[in-house]
């Protein structure tokens, strides 16, 4: 911890507080201030698409309780707008520079606009992402609107669509791939969620787009398809998955772009010529890191699981020799609640060539989906089954091979694996919750030789 005595941590969410937990718990005496774009302490986000839009809990009451005292500045309402990794300094938007012998980089996500600002600007449209929009939309779905259109049929999308159901609402769901959930789950689970959604009532319009959304007075009426079709609605929630916060680093030098800012499995942040620093680390949705269970591609994970669990590495390893660091090799886990199931997932489902429905059945919706890549176990999916899923993870970690053979797993499911459609990520209105981004730092470099220096760089 030697030459550690000032923290700073942009992004003040889950991973931000989780960081700066562990950062104290581990023995951290040093200044630690916590940077957070959003005037409130750090909150809960999985609640807002499920709880408060049934109205079981208020947007403003999913604060993430603390473990422990941190001992922290706050500087909340305030934006990072920029970073000096050779002077160690953040930027802040209101002026303040805040020096730092380590930065932890945890700014999240955002939720993707509508592109046409006019459009997105109508009373009625809006995004869910913040515990302000939840109580927005949660506000909007109490007065009992005609119709709700939501954009993107997504996890966030469906969950939104599942919760207007529940409440009695009537809802359309324009998706531009060929079914729900088919960016994160594949095309046998996609084809399962399309026909669930539709059994709940869900008017569901797949491989379609909405190309307006139409307005009198500054309110939305309505919207337009590109199959020529229209519909009156009264509220419009898009649903199109979420740009990573990284604008912010622009002029760093870091390895930062879209996909996110790239990092070793100790979370280390790479420069972008794919360098590693050492005293810029990377944790949560916005990280881009290696997993050697997936071919030592870059992945982009937003889930709640992952967040904490890489914080918690990187803080230890900022305030560790190198000797005593440890890398992050979380298999991924995710969940969400819809429509009167209970999907919960481990390892990368989108990382597959096949699936095999290794317990139960579709038609009685419990079963578990088992993925394969190449012959080995790389993901499971369960519904309403998810007694079975340590098990999975085990055959994960340990590349077993695909298809799982029979044994203390109960298999009544269908042995026959089918290929698991996985569709490019261009092709949908959602992104999917697990990204696979390669394996180099996200820039494209131009090598440029000259006389002197005798080597410069440019990138794109």
């Amino acid at each position: 911890m030697s030459g550690v005595g000032r923290i700073v941590v942009v992004g003040a969410s889950l991973a931000g507080l989780r960081a700066a937990e562990t950062l104290r718990d581990e023995g951290f005496a040093g200044s630690l201030t916590l940077v957070g774009e959003e005037p409130h302490p750090p909150y809960d986000r999985p609640p807002l698409s499920k709880q408060v839009l049934l109205g079981r809990v208020h947007a403003h009451d999913v604060g993430l309780p603390s473990r422990r005292e941190v001992d922290a500045r706050w500087k909340l309402g305030v934006r990072a707008v920029g970073v000096d990794p050779i002077k160690k300094r953040v930027v802040l938007a209101d002026g303040e520079e805040l020096p730092f012998d380590r930065l932890l980089i945890a700014t999240g996500t955002r939720a993707r606009p509508w592109a046409n600002s006019d459009e997105a600007r109508l009373d009625g449209v809006l995004t869910l992402r913040t515990n302000d929009d939840a109580a927005r939309l949660a506000e909007l779905l109490d007065a009992g609107p005609r119709r709700v259109l939501v954009i993107g049929a997504g996890f966030i999308g469906s969950e939104i669509a599942s919760a207007c159901r529940e409440r009695g609402l009537d809802v359309t769901v324009a998706e531009r791939g060929p079914s729900p959930l088919v960016g994160a789950l594949g095309g046998t689970l996609g084809s399962y969620a399309a026909r669930l959604q539709r059994a709940h009532g869900v008017d569901l319009r797949c491989g379609v787009t909405v190309t307006a959304l139409k307005g009198s007075n500054g309110r939305l009426t309505g919207a337009e398809f590109s199959d020529g079709r229209r519909i009156d609605a009264d509220v419009a929630v898009v649903a199109l998955g979420a740009i990573r916060n990284t604008e912010w680093l622009d002029g760093s030098g870091l390895a930062a772009g879209p996909r996110g800012v790239a990092c070793d499995a100790g979370c280390r942040a790479f420069d972008m010529y794919g360098i590693v620093t050492d005293d810029v680390f990377v944790a949560g949705d916005v990280a881009r890191f290696p997993h050697p269970l997936f071919e030592y591609q870059m992945l982009s994970l937003e889930h709640w699981g992952n967040a904490v669990a890489q914080a918690e590495v990187a803080a230890h390893n900022m305030i560790s020799p190198g000797p005593d660091r440890r890398p992050h090799l979380s298999v991924p886990a995710f969940w969400s609640s819809q429509f009167g199931l209970n999907i919960k997932s481990v390892g990368v489902p989108t990382f597959s060539d096949q699936v095999v429905i290794a317990q139960g059945s579709l038609r009685e919706g419990r079963f578990v989906a088992v993925y394969g890549y190449r012959g080995r176990v790389t993901a499971a999916v369960s519904v309403n089954r998810a007694k079975w899923l340590e098990h999975y993870q085990y055959l994960i970690e340990s590349a077993a091979p695909f298809p799982p053979a029979p044994g203390a797993a109960d298999r009544s499911g269908s042995p026959e694996p089918v290929p698991s459609d996985v569709p490019s990520p261009q092709l949908l209105s959602h992104g999917p919750t697990v990204a696979l981004t390669g394996h180099l730092p996200d820039r494209h470099l131009i090598l440029v030789r000259a006389e002197s220096p005798p080597t410069a760089a440019h990138a794109r």
